[in-house]
């Protein structure tokens, strides 16, 4: 028996074939509290994580597919490592260094580019490296890449300890480019089969938000203070308390699907910015990180076509993402935190997920 604060050495179990006869792995992690959880070399995605409730029974708190055949249809990015640029970008076109550079409208009805493009990093196999008590994931996405400048090599590690899941990202390149790391994950802290996350109570370290158009891009003006709208969490509000309301921005997004502008913005470690409840079970997600904004998605578009590992189709707020990143369109917004790297410069990013007490 492990002790809390001991991993196991990472398993490796074969997960199916892609198409072209490649073989996809996943890796599994278990430290010493009852947390497990599961990443694919294919879009280095967080397939599973189970997580004790405060009875100590253990429960899968994130979505997925049944098996690798559903990851290599149309994307709502379950647990995916999204890149080279998560979110949006206006337009599918910015500006860097006097040239501009066009990249897929992926984000269709709406004319932007999405996470990456039509085959963003959540699409690729990944090269998988064991760690103690974790796994990390590398992948080199050539100059030119669904439209993005340079060459850039990526990895994502998971390591899992004392009840807490780390996500750190780093990221250097050959020439320059933008980058803009997260992992998609929606989590269910009833379990992945459950109906909604409506009754999860969200805490959010954010004094403001980003509003956004009818094509979910950033308004101009910088953030608006969430004081007196649906947007804000600055105390623990279950997340379907207000997602009803009679509301321009909830409206426009069927629901929330906003970054929120992260008090202090970026840091060099992680601090708490979001935590996570579900009363019935106990279970609670303490959420740090060193991004200056988070992207809360409440599964608005869920809608029953996709059925996860529990045999349960996902609905409509089946699940909430909470996307630790830099602000939408920060390419074209020289007001933003910038999400330029240049040769010479590291990208750096972590993420920690707290379930511990």
């Amino acid at each position: 028996m492990l002790s809390p604060a001991q991993s196991s050495t990472p398993v490796r179990d074969d997960y199916g074939t892609l198409p072209d006869g490649s073989p996809v792995h996943r890796w599994t992690l278990t430290d010493g509290t009852g947390l497990t959880a599961s990443v694919l070399t294919l879009g280095a995605i967080l397939q599973a994580l189970h997580v004790p409730d405060s009875s100590g029974r253990t429960a899968n708190i994130a979505l997925g597919h049944r098996d690798l055949t559903g990851y290599l249809g149309r994307a709502p990015y379950f647990g995916a490592t999204i890149g080279r640029y998560s979110n949006r970008i206006a337009a599918g076109r910015f500006r860097l260094d006097d040239r501009v550079h066009l990249v897929p409208l992926s984000d269709q009805p709406r004319p932007n580019s999405l996470h990456g493009g039509e085959q963003g990093f959540d699409t690729r196999l990944w090269t998988a490296r064991p760690l103690a008590g974790g796994v990390e994931l590398s992948l080199t996405s050539p100059d030119g890449d669904q439209g993005f400048p340079g060459t850039l090599r990526a990895s994502v590690r998971y390591t899992l300890a004392a009840g807490q899941l780390r996500i750190d990202y780093r990221a250097d390149t050959e020439a320059p480019t933008v980058v803009n790391l997260t992992n998609h994950s929606y989590f269910n802290l009833a379990g992945e089969g459950a109906d909604s996350v409506l009754d999860h109570e969200l805490t959010l370290a954010a004094a403001a938000y980003l509003p956004v158009d009818p094509q979910l891009r950033p308004l101009g003006g910088g953030p608006a203070p969430v004081a007196g709208t649906p947007f804000d969490f600055t105390s623990a509000r279950p997340l379907g308390e207000r997602i009803g309301a009679e509301d321009e921005q909830l409206r426009i997004a069927g629901g929330y699907d906003h970054c929120w502008a992260l008090d202090g913005g970026r840091t060099s470690n992680p601090r708490r910015v979001a935590v996570l409840r579900h009363p019935a079970s106990g279970r609670t997600l303490k959420l740090s990180t060193t991004e200056p904004g988070i992207q809360v998605y409440t599964g608005n578009t869920l809608d029953g076509s996709f059925t996860g590992p529990s045999g349960r189709a996902y609905g409509r707020y089946s699940g909430v993402a909470l996307e630790t990143q830099h602000f939408p369109d920060s390419p074209n917004r020289p007001d933003y935190p910038s999400t330029v790297l240049r040769p010479g410069e590291e990208y750096r990013s972590a993420t920690v997920l707290d379930f511990g007490s």
